[in-house]
């Protein structure tokens, strides 16, 4: 029997769930053709040495092992391409979502001719289980301004549950941004023509076990998706990122800055120079956890990463006073002029920090 449907799952840290998802799906796909590929993320408890264990005992289990990358839309398209069948699915490993609707999804797109099937919580039926009043909030708010600024018209865009025809997912990878971890979004918005989907709904379950991976870190992720897909094709979504954080930088510059010279009562050279340094560390930080995660430094190279950062802005923020008092000294306008040196001092930085401090690796 050909190979018909290949469940991609990334993973980071989830050993104990390994053995489950494998018996789980083996019990609902037993009429079918059928494989999962568990992509890790070099977990440090040891999943990708468990999954390539079982692998041992059960040529339908495969595992990629990621070094030095990291990301739930990346790992998702790295399992996909590595598949041959004509459905993949993607689903977390958490056991929270409900593998008996994979028959109902791979039964929609090989016999009532859809494209795309979504395991959803928002239509009847569905659920979200015992989530929190505010991660409730924030998954609705995300589906609406999805719906809105994006068009989407999935009433679950957030989902991270779902089946695909390889031929549609093949017509969108080159235009997929991997940013964050709602693939399906960035799926959905990316693909040449209007996908025809189907929605399931199901129960949102508990997490069987290990920890959740959400972080804070999603919320910037989502914004970067969405900048992406409205104005990336104009402006690099790393210079917007860069950019945002830089503005952060201001009012941590004015607050420090208030409190030397207000509180402490020292000169103003002095808490000028104090704001500088601490907005500086600010920005770099900020950046390597934010913009760069992807390129994060660590260890030594954080530190020597810190010092070129600064030594660039250092350059960035004399080309923001020089193009300003030029134009300033030409037209007059100080607010024309002021905005131009932020322009170029942010564009200089941008690129100074991208190529010396986080630079792009070259494989050989």
């Amino acid at each position: 029997m050909s190979l018909k449907l290949s469940v991609i799952i990334p993973t980071f840290n989830e050993l104990d769930n390994l053995d489950e998802i494998v018996k789980r799906l083996e019990l609902i796909l037993n009429k079918v053709s059928w494989e999962v590929i568990f992509v890790d993320d070099d977990s440090p408890d040891g999943t990708a040495s468990k999954a390539k264990e079982i692998s041992l005992s059960d040529s339908r289990v495969r595992c990629i092992k990621r070094i030095g990358r990291r990301g739930l839309s990346s790992a998702c398209v790295e399992g996909i391409l590595s598949s041959s069948a004509p459905y993949v699915a993607v689903m977390d490993a958490d056991l929270q979502h409900d593998e008996g609707i994979l028959p109902l999804m791979l039964h929609a797109l090989e016999n009532e001719k859809y494209e795309l099937a979504v395991g959803t919580r928002y239509m009847e039926g569905g659920g979200v289980g015992d989530w929190e009043e505010s991660r409730k909030q924030t998954s609705q708010i995300a589906t609406i301004i999805s719906q809105k600024i994006l068009g989407v018209s999935l009433s679950d865009p957030m989902s991270g549950f779902f089946m695909i025809k390889r031929e549609s997912f093949d017509l969108c990878v080159y235009r997929l941004s991997n940013m964050g971890f709602k693939i399906l979004l960035d799926i959905f918005v990316s693909s040449p023509k209007k996908l025809v989907f189907k929605e399931i709904p199901f129960q949102f379950r508990q997490r069987n076990a290990g920890e959740s991976k959400l972080d804070q870190r999603v919320i910037w992720d989502y914004f970067l998706l969405l900048v992406d897909k409205t104005i990336g094709q104009y402006i690099p979504t790393k210079l917007v990122s860069f950019a945002c954080i830089g503005a952060m930088g201001v009012g941590v510059h004015l607050m420090v800055l208030g409190f030397v010279l207000k509180i402490l009562q020292q000169p103003f050279a002095w808490a000028q120079s104090t704001a500088v340094i601490l907005a500086m560390i600010f920005n770099f930080n900020l950046n390597n956890i934010l913009t760069y995660r992807d390129q994060k430094l660590t260890g030594f190279k954080f530190y020597t990463g810190l010092l070129k950062f600064m030594l660039a802005c250092s350059v960035g923020a004399l080309a923001n006073v020089g193009v300003a008092s030029v134009i300033y000294k030409d037209y007059g306008y100080w607010i024309f002029s002021g905005m131009a040196g932020v322009l170029v001092g942010v564009v200089w930085n941008y690129v100074a920090t991208s190529l010396i401090v986080w630079p792009k690796k070259i494989n050989k």
